[in-house]
């Protein structure tokens, strides 16, 4: 599976922008898709995933509430739509793709196999 994440840039605190993660190569079905990020000098962290089959979302307590994933099945694409951005939420934001994942692990970059160059969001406050 090949990722290519993009939609990041420069945003206002309390602004709103939309991640997209297209994938090719391989069709999505049976995978989970999540979204990390990872924020100068700081370690990666889990920020939502979802499941391909089905549609379960998870959230990291710090995004719930202002960010949604979803999926698109026919474009093979999961986006990330982010609300109310805060000052903290500034990091490079990175998808990545998995079939091993159980909602024990889901949260775990190192059970993720693929994974996409990372977009920047920056938010000004």
């Amino acid at each position: 599976v090949q990722l290519q994440a993009s939609g990041g840039g420069l945003v206002q605190a309390g602004g709103s922008l939309r991640l997209s993660c297209a994938a090719s190569g391989r069709t999505l079905v049976n995978h989970v898709m999540g979204w990390f990020r990872q924020a100068p000098g700081k370690e990666r962290e889990f920020v939502a995933a979802i499941k391909w089959n089905g549609g379960a979302t998870f959230y990291a307590d710090s995004v719930r509430d202002r960010f949604t994933i979803s999926r698109d099945n026919a474009k093979n694409t999961v986006y990330l739509q982010m609300n109310t951005l805060k000052p903290d939420d500034t990091a490079v934001y990175s998808c990545a793709a998995t079939r091993r994942a159980i909602i024990s692990t889901i949260r775990y970059s190192a059970t993720y196999d693929y994974w996409g160059p990372g977009t920047l969001v920056t938010v000004s406050s």
